[in-house]
């Protein structure tokens, strides 16, 4: 990859061919085709196990894959010019777990990268920090250490440390889940707050309102594959897959959709 392909709105971010992963005898991915535009949000859905995970860390490069292509801005990904490193500066990645420096304050968590990565000054990268803590209210938290920090606010803070690096590409895996319930509403806010700015986003999650009111399109996962990929509307209202309808009738009967 090289910074020219990055930002050409004619191509798709991110296109998958017949991708397949497995660890060892399982097969985690089976010939997953995908497609991400500009400024979509697509959300994968689906349970435990299904996949969700796997394809995001093979996006980023932190998998490999056995089978398949991944494209990123048209640049084919198994090509032996393209660097892991050189990617991961235009795609961004959160997890569930926060993984912040703990040694670190909030501001330094945020400038470590621009700063060693991207070769921004450290002026640079305070003020677009602090710009972005202060748009997503946590300005009065840059001084703290995350110890000091509720989960919530651990959370928002390893979103702004992702979008500090101005990614192309934002991927958000389960961001919620080891949250407690009143602490999601508050992350669950921050990501909107992205998806209406306009960033590209692919999220997994297991937050079935949120995905109806943010996503582009939603793809349902069983078994390593996409058993389903169409609109909000079109999947809650009217799954065609038996696998969507046995998992989403689940959901309604657990009081989660």
């Amino acid at each position: 990859m090289n910074d020219d392909s990055v930002g050409e709105a004619q191509i798709p971010v991110v296109e998958t061919q017949g991708v397949t992963k497995r660890f060892a005898e399982r097969t985690v991915l089976r010939a997953v085709d995908l497609v991400v535009q500009p400024h979509e949000v697509v959300t994968l859905i689906g349970a435990s196990g299904s996949g969700k995970s796997t394809l995001l860390r093979c996006l980023n490069m932190l998998e490999t894959i056995d089978a398949g292509r991944i494209s990123l801005f048209g640049q084919d990904l198994s090509d032996e010019a393209v660097r892991g490193e050189l990617v991961r500066r235009h795609v961004g990645i959160v997890f569930q777990a926060f993984n912040l420096f703990p040694h670190k304050n909030v501001l330094n968590n945020i400038t470590l990268g621009p700063v060693k990565a991207l070769g921004v000054s450290s002026k640079d990268a305070e003020e677009r920090a602090m710009s972005l803590l202060d748009r997503f209210g946590l300005k009065e938290k840059a001084r703290e250490f995350p110890d000091r920090l509720s989960g919530g606010q651990q959370q928002r803070v390893a979103i702004v440390r992702a979008i500090a690096m101005d990614p192309e590409l934002l991927l958000l895996d389960e961001v919620t889940s080891a949250l407690d319930p009143e602490l999601v509403a508050e992350v669950l806010d921050v990501v909107r707050e992205l998806a209406h700015s306009g960033m590209t986003m692919l999220i997994a999650t297991h937050e079935m309102n949120f995905a109806r009111d943010v996503s582009s399109k939603i793809c349902f996962l069983a078994d390593g594959e996409i058993a389903e990929e169409r609109t909000p509307e079109e999947l809650f209202s009217d799954p065609r897959d038996p696998r969507t309808q046995q998992f989403l009738r689940t959901l309604t009967n657990a009081g989660r959709l």
